[in-house]
């Protein structure tokens, strides 16, 4: 079957293909009555307006794109979901970028995005400082906002949660709940995120005065295995400390799984948190009490920043950093309220 053209629209409803292009766009005032006759004609032949002619036309092309670290990361998928939803409802669809947790990846997705001419780029660097060429050479030439993480020493927006604050709430509830030393499960330090959950953690635990010895400090990957692992190292080590403090749900629910097969009984003898309040927490045994990131919020300041960057001027802005106050959401696996 051959294409329905925008000139077989305009044949068959008699105006010009001017008309036509006018009343589908929505630009410039044609009568209602054309428009609705040419829309129906539309409908009638299945005529779909050209994206790629239509980008060339206006100088968009309504898509954004966005990379992540890792899809497989239950928190990035519904980030991911979030993002969809707040582009959707301005009208623009999203292209997806999975950079495997590899900056060198990370950096060709970027590039690819530049190429196929998005409106702007959403990332969440997957490192701290190998990550930052890539996304500044991005930021030079297209609107980028970071989100989740950022890389410092660039000029882009960003916008996530406020990792002190959510270290700082996590502790308190904790020592409410009678714990007098913890421990960190966490990542290696190589991205902002796990950075800050780090220096969150020792900060609160000194101000309160929580025993934390060095070796209690277990810093791996963002997975269930490293959670078990990590518990399995402290065993090895003597007692459990009174709480272990997990810098994402992953960690904890492998933690969680880790002190159950040990005989272990949370929260009775150890607490247990995590961070991110993905859907599996509230599934654990016990439900895993846990930092609930606004993602839906996140998304809608990203994608509004993002709308700011391309719709600006050329004049110099300082860069926006957004902290949103996360919520701890508390269930079976701490003590107390």
């Amino acid at each position: 079957m051959q294409r329905v053209t925008i000139a077989d629209v305009a044949r068959r409803a008699g105006v010009s293909t001017a008309t036509v292009s006018r009343a589908l766009s929505g630009g410039r005032k044609v009568s209602d009555e054309v428009s609705e006759r040419v829309h129906r004609v539309a409908r009638e032949l299945g005529y779909a307006v050209n994206p790629i002619a239509r980008a060339l036309r206006v100088s968009r092309t309504d898509t954004v794109g966005m990379v992540v670290p890792s899809i497989r990361n239950p928190f990035f998928t519904a980030l991911v979901e979030s993002v969809e939803h707040a582009l959707g409802a301005e009208g623009k669809e999203l292209l997806l970028c999975d950079a495997q947790s590899d900056p060198r990846v990370e950096a060709s997705r970027l590039e690819a995005l530049v190429t196929r001419n998005v409106d702007g780029i959403i990332v969440s660097p997957c490192h701290g400082t190998d990550s930052a060429p890539a996304v500044q050479r991005t930021a030079d030439r297209l609107p980028l906002v970071q989100l989740d993480r950022f890389v410092g020493g660039t000029s882009t927006d960003w916008v996530g949660v406020d990792d002190l604050a959510a270290m700082r709430a996590v502790l308190d509830h904790v020592h409410a709940g009678g714990a007098r030393s913890a421990a960190y499960l966490g990542a290696r330090l190589t991205n902002s995120s796990s950075e800050l959950r780090h220096t969150g953690f020792h900060r609160r635990a000194e101000e309160l005065g929580l025993t934390v010895d060095p070796q209690w400090i277990q810093l791996g990957e963002y997975s269930v295995d490293w959670g078990e692992r990590a518990v399995a190292t402290l065993l090895e080590q003597g007692e459990l400390p009174d709480a272990l403090v997990c810098a994402d749900d992953l960690i904890a629910l492998g933690a969680t799984r880790a002190c159950r097969m040990h005989g272990i009984p949370v929260p009775e003898r150890t607490q247990i948190t995590g961070f991110d309040n993905i859907e599996f927490t509230r599934l654990a045994e016990p439900p895993l009490t846990t930092v609930a990131q606004p993602t839906d919020r996140i998304a809608a300041e990203a994608v509004r920043l993002l709308g700011d960057a391309a719709n600006g001027t050329d004049t110099p802005r300082d860069a926006a950093h957004v902290a949103l106050v996360p919520k701890l959401v508390v269930r079976s696996s701490t003590r107390g309220n």
